[in-house]
């Protein structure tokens, strides 16, 4: 009789079982790291076509994701599995954003929100229980990860929960880019969520993920537009013989006939995020009736007011173009040479569609799909005119910033290097729709600032203001302009702070974190706490604490690494998906480069010196850098302090005995990491890199007393 030993059939039966066993869970890992992040990310970029007010929350969507994944983790050794609880607890959340459609954005005297409402405790009653709801679809996932961390070796579950985050982040921003569905980014997730549930879970699992299903298709309509920022509706606005805008009807996909050709052409409203954003209609007198003529000449003076004020404008440059009508205004006074910047392609498809000017399409039009601060930067023309449309945006410009999509272009070295591209006669001009008197005293600070002259002010009554700095001077700069006043500042703008690449934030009154945000955070915070506590019976230990403070450094440290470059190559989704797939490589490296080594107290003195190095050099020694340097830098020195980490962390976890609780910790700490990323709105961005330091100063202090304790 054979001995069972090594070299017996049953041993080696045995071992090709085990190692079948591995690479499931290591699949498992893989696929179900990318659901959550595929899910977190879609979930971001779909909640603000249904709750406006999470389009300035965005951020908090991502933190609630990284809580109820850090409480799942720490939940991991629990027989009870809950993820056969996701479908229902994913359908409590998408019903209650549903429930919540009609929910006012609240105001803010600190902060500027275009179409706010007054504060009320409902609002943030709500936006609490959308974040907590948010969450708690997240803690399934959370405890299935880790209790395949626990079952696997520690850096290699980490080598493939990193590889199935990064899958995540390219499909999902290669999705959103091309042809974002809510509904087929639902399939997607029902499709993994069953993959990985046993049969017998489908009786439950199916008719509620149908049920998710049909209310993601319910909330949107079905002639929306899904622009890489933006939830789009179309309606063609019904005849208005005094605005240019009348009242919007029904939402289309598609234009009138002869829409380029027609006397008195319909003019479409465009609206993002469920609120008005701009027109898409010609405003050129010659294609309307006598009637509709009147309104036209009327309506163009807002547009026409700086032509007025310069002495010649055959070169121009409109930045934040939309859906053309400053770029037409160019032209119908007489621009040869059109430079049209718009960052949103869709709203270019749009105009292309519905504008009957089609003045996309005209010869004498250059369209430019980019960030308007990066074209600055790369721009050699010299420019009678520089035009600074309408573009101010409605929404957070990442999940993982609180800046706004144009937060770099109203900033005093933005207006500078405008100023610059100008020839010796030209003219400088922003309009705005400011509705406080504080943000015009801001503008007219930031233009001072930035070209050491006093602009002048025009407002009407709407709350339009439209400031014009010329090179040279000004023979006529009339006092009145069909309903726009030139107005001296009843206060002294040099008493408003201008922003800055530093401090890129226009819409707030001054240095601070609006009360609201700080409510919101201290509830979320506190309520996360004794979340950690009931869950854990008690707090975090001093090895928790080590992985804490290094998920805190590594979420902020990403965070501001995204606000950088997008300074340094636009504020894009491309960037930031750019950026969060490069930090998730190096971390990735990090992980197997630690394989091979040993953690040492002394890997925290690279990671300091690097931390600091991006810290204490300037922005704009690195905007003066070659695009090409530009990448080296982000690519090697930037990320830097990213690899270090991930060393460090790798290192440290590897020799941990329960990998899904300092796993869970050290997502709590990105929690917390991200909430403290709106100390920029107090100390700017640059100082956030002594934070920083600081959490991972702490973090090698906890391993210090877990060593020596």
């Amino acid at each position: 009789m054979a001995k069972v030993g090594e070299e017996s059939p049953v041993f080696e039966i045995a071992l090709c079982l085990e190692a079948r066993d591995r690479r499931n869970r290591q699949l498992e890992l893989f696929c179900l790291s990318f659901l959550a992040l595929f899910l977190e990310l879609m979930i971001i970029r779909w909640a603000p076509s249904v709750v406006r007010l999470v389009a300035y929350y965005a951020n908090l969507m991502l933190i609630s994701s990284f809580l109820g994944m850090g409480l799942g983790a720490m939940i991991s050794r629990r027989r009870e599995s809950l993820f056969r609880w996701m479908p229902s607890l994913l359908a409590i959340s998408i019903g209650f954003l549903l429930f919540a459609q009609r929910v006012t954005l609240p105001g803010t005297l600190s902060e500027y929100r275009f179409y706010a409402q007054g504060a009320k405790l409902a609002n943030y009653l709500i936006l609490i229980v959308i974040f907590l709801t948010n969450a708690a679809v997240f803690v399934p996932l959370g405890q299935r990860i880790g209790a395949l961390f626990e079952s696997l070796p520690p850096l290699r579950a980490y080598s493939w929960d990193l590889g199935g985050s990064l899958a995540g982040t390219l499909v999902f921003g290669l999705f959103s880019l091309k042809h974002f569905s809510p509904a087929l980014g639902i399939v997607v997730v029902a499709g993994l969520q069953l993959a990985f549930s046993p049969r017998k879970q489908w009786i439950l699992a199916v008719p509620t993920l149908g049920l998710v299903a049909w209310g993601v298709i319910y909330a949107n309509d079905s002639n929306a537009f899904w622009s890489p920022y933006y939830y789009v509706l179309v309606r063609e606005a019904q005849p208005s013989t005094t605005r240019f805008i009348g009242n919007p009807g029904p939402t289309v996909r598609e234009p009138v006939a002869n829409l380029r050709v027609m006397l008195d052409p319909p003019t479409y409203s465009v609206s993002v995020n469920h609120d008005f954003y701009q027109p898409d209609g010609t405003i050129n007198p010659e294609r309307y009736s006598p009637a509709g003529r009147a309104a036209m000449v009327q309506n163009r003076a807002a547009y026409d007011l700086p032509y007025l004020l310069s002495p010649q404008h055959h070169r121009v440059l409109v930045l934040g173009a939309g859906g053309g009508t400053d770029t037409e205004i160019a032209v119908l006074n007489g621009a040869d040479v059109v430079d049209a910047v718009e960052i949103d392609p869709m709203l270019v498809n749009l105009s292309r569609k519905f504008n009957a000017s089609g003045i996309y399409d005209d010869p004498r039009v250059q369209v430019h799909v980019d960030d308007a601060r990066a074209f600055l930067r790369r721009a050699t023309a010299s420019y009678d005119m520089i035009v600074f449309g309408f573009l101010d945006s409605q929404a957070l410009f990442s999940s993982m910033s609180n800046l706004r999509l144009d937060g770099y272009i109203y900033t005093v070295q933005s207006m500078r290097s405008a100023y610059r591209l100008l020839n010796d006669h030209g003219t400088l001009s922003l309009s705005f729709v400011a509705g406080r008197e504080w943000l015009v005293r801001k503008l007219v600070r930031m233009l001072q600032d930035a070209t050491g002259k006093t602009p002048l002010v025009y407002e009407n009554r709407s709350g339009q203001v439209i400031l014009c700095v010329p090179k040279g001077e000004i023979t006529q700069a009339p006092s009145v302009h069909d309903g726009f006043v030139r107005t001296e500042m009843t206060s002294q703008p040099a008493m408003s702070e201008p922003p800055t690449d530093e401090w890129p934030f226009l819409y707030l009154n001054g240095r601070g974190i609006p009360r609201d945000y700080l409510v919101v955070i201290v509830v979320l915070l506190v309520v996360s706490t004794i979340m950690i506590y009931l869950i854990r019976g008690r707090g975090l230990t001093v090895g928790d604490s080590h992985f804490l403070f290094l998920g805190f450094g590594f979420l902020l440290l990403e965070t501001k690494s995204i606000s950088d470059c997008s300074l340094y190559f636009g504020t894009t989704w491309f960037v930031t998906m750019l950026v969060v797939s490069g930090v998730l490589i190096m971390v990735l490296a990090a992980n197997l480069v630690a394989m091979h080594m040993k953690f040492h107290f002394l890997m925290y003195v690279p990671l300091i010196a690097s931390l600091l190095l991006v810290g204490l050099v300037k922005k704009d020694t690195v905007l003066s850098l070659s695009l090409a340097e530009r990448l080296g830098w982000s690519l090697f020195v930037v990320s830097l302090p990213i690899f270090f980490a991930g060393l460090i962390f790798s290192t440290t976890f590897r020799a941990v005995n329960a990998p899904a609780l300092a796993f869970g910790a050290n997502l709590i700490g990105a929690m917390a990491g991200g909430f403290c990323e709106y100390l920029s709105m107090l100390i700017g961005n640059d100082r956030l890199i002594f934070i920083i330091v600081a959490a991972y100063g702490a973090s090698l202090l906890s391993r210090l007393k877990s060593k020596y304790a």
